[in-house]
């Protein structure tokens, strides 16, 4: 795969990033360069070598929910914000 300078002005876009001409060009030879390297891997033998998803054995490890008794009501727990409303604590809008 060639990489040329639209390559990397299209990446640039889809990534969001502003790149300097120099910038650029050196993006352009690293990618290159990286690339040449993994089209080694073409040159291996997996004949008969199958697929590793995973290289160890994982196991999902599940637990009954457990409720605690809490050491505070909901209205002792209320009582510590500066804002209540509707029984609910409210805050700054984020957006």
């Amino acid at each position: 795969m060639e990489v040329n300078q639209e390559t990397i002005q299209h990446l640039a876009e889809l990534s969001n990033f502003a790149l300097s001409e120099s910038e650029s060009a050196g993006l352009q030879s690293n990618i290159q360069e990286i690339l040449t390297y993994i089209s080694e891997l073409n040159q291996l033998d997996t004949e008969g070598i199958e697929p590793t998803y995973q290289v160890f054995e994982m196991e999902n490890i599940w637990r009954p929910d457990e409720i605690m008794k809490q050491d505070a009501s909901p209205d002792e727990l209320l009582s510590l914000t500066e804002t209540v409303e509707k029984h609910q604590i409210k805050v700054p809008k984020v957006l």
